[in-house]
């Protein structure tokens, strides 16, 4: 423990008492995005995907169908198009403006394994990086009043043997595939020359994965009560997108990159009640990557999430890496997590490649059980400090966090020359803790009522 640290005395009170009101003006915030992020009105005409031909065998092709259904559903001025119980197979499927795609009970869409039925390329954003790349399997692309709701399941049948070899890596290459470390690599000087995005092709041969579920640059968006699972990639991924809503949806997946729901550059966004077991972080809260991100400069901002259940993933609730752009007034009550497979509980991670100012971040009311390590704000990660791009963190408060078994409590470090700002532990127990871990270069810490082991805490 180190650097610039103040725990909290008689002669914080004063601090104490800013912090409560800070706390109650920012919830009362918090409160205001749930108000006033609403569920898009639709028609209430109903096409069922049967009467424009799809088959439910899971093998006839039913890209074309869908599509005919969605733009007469559009045309029609919006509604609902049925999927019913059964077996669907189907390319990428592209929303439109007043559509809600609704999957019944029983109804499960198989989405092709096969590369190239997700071209033509589209506008889209890998990793915080805007490309032309290939078609996520569920896209929309400046629309607005759309959703996919119902209790079916989007199975994107990604495996060890389709899409996931591209990873690469010790777990997932596999001899025969190629990997998507030049692509990669190639689209990063891309991005530091601010190529232009129309130049930025990458689809064929390019193997960097589609996300599941991309709506971009939308307004009013639900998505709730479906399951996703056997992801290429991230699995729901609405980016620069308005009034969001992610209700009662199950997120499994456990491949590489299997984000459960990464909003990025996005405002005024509920996620709440919903499932997560995924094989990266189970929430993200982005806003791009290194140049794009600052070029493009749109934060996400007025965030809530409430009553979700975490398991395996790299973090429960997250922000960054990808987040040049900035992130305020994220909101997190309420959640439970737990796993011997879940890395961390709360995260920020970023450095100074990234970069961005990520403030006013609450979390309230936060159940964890197995965790190895519990609270993380890392200035280090991935390329640590060898960029010209300081993050600035600051308005951090954790309030009434209980937690099982953590092998480590702590693993908070800002930067000497840019300390991490205002960081509020305010009533938390830690049962079972292998290691406290690291707090450094953090400036007005207080640490109110905390307890680790049945003992209190100081630094």
């Amino acid at each position: 423990m180190a650097g610039g640290l103040a725990s909290c005395t008689l002669s914080d009170e004063a601090k104490l008492r800013a912090a409560n009101r800070a706390s109650t003006n920012a919830w009362r915030k918090a409160g205001a995005i749930l108000r006033n992020t609403e569920a898009p009105r639709l028609a209430d005409q109903i096409f069922s995907v049967l009467d424009f031909g799809a088959k439910s065998d899971g093998v006839f092709d039913n890209t074309h169908v869908f599509a005919r259904a969605i733009a007469t559903c559009y045309e029609a001025g919006g509604g609902r198009v049925l999927v019913p119980a059964g077996n669907f197979f189907t390319g990428p499927i592209h929303l439109l403006s007043n559509v809600n795609l609704h999957l019944e009970e029983g109804a499960q869409l198989l989405f092709s394994t096969k590369p190239a039925d997700y071209l033509p390329p589209v506008f889209t954003r890998w990793e915080g990086m805007e490309l032309m790349g290939y078609s996520p399997l569920v896209y929309a692309y400046k629309q607005q009043n759309v959703a996919l709701t119902g209790k079916g399941i989007l199975n994107g049948q990604a495996n060890e043997m389709t899409w996931w070899p591209w990873k690469g890596g010790d777990k997932w290459a596999k001899p025969g595939f190629a990997t998507q470390a030049k692509a990669r690599a190639q689209l990063e000087a891309d991005v530091e020359k601010n190529r232009p995005v129309s130049e930025r092709i990458y689809a064929e041969n390019s193997q960097l994965r589609p996300a599941f579920v991309q709506f971009y640059k939308c307004k009013n968006i639900l998505i709730e009560n479906i399951t996703i699972t056997n992801a290429p990639f991230w699995l729901l991924h609405p980016v620069m997108s308005e009034n969001v809503i992610i209700r009662g949806v199950t997120c499994a997946s456990l491949g590489p990159n299997s984000d459960g729901c990464d909003p990025e550059s996005c405002k005024n966004v509920v996620i709440e009640n919903c499932y997560f077991d995924t094989g990266d972080d189970c929430i993200a809260i982005k806003s791009g990557r290194n140049a794009d991100g600052r070029r493009i400069a749109t934060p996400s901002k007025n965030i809530v999430i409430r009553g979700c259940k975490m398991r395996s993933g790299h973090g429960g609730v997250v922000i960054g890496s990808e987040i040049s752009g900035g992130a305020r007034n994220i909101f997190a009550e309420n959640c439970e997590m737990s796993s011997p497979d879940l890395e961390r509980g709360l995260r920020i991670k970023t450095n100074s490649v990234r970069g961005g100012l990520i403030e006013n971040i609450y979390f309230r009311n936060i159940h964890i059980g197995d965790v190895q390590t519990a609270v993380v704000i890392d200035f280090n990660y991935e390329e640590g400090d060898s960029g010209i791009n300081t993050p600035h963190v600051r308005n951090v408060e954790v309030r009434n966090l209980h937690c099982k078994n953590a092998k480590q409590v702590f693993n908070v470090r800002g930067y000497e020359r840019s300390p991490i700002s205002n960081l509020h532990l305010l009533g938390a127990t830690f049962e079972k803790a292998e290691d406290i871990g690291v707090i450094e270069h953090v400036d007005d810490f207080i640490a109110k009522e905390v307890l680790v082991q049945g003992k209190p805490f100081s630094i």
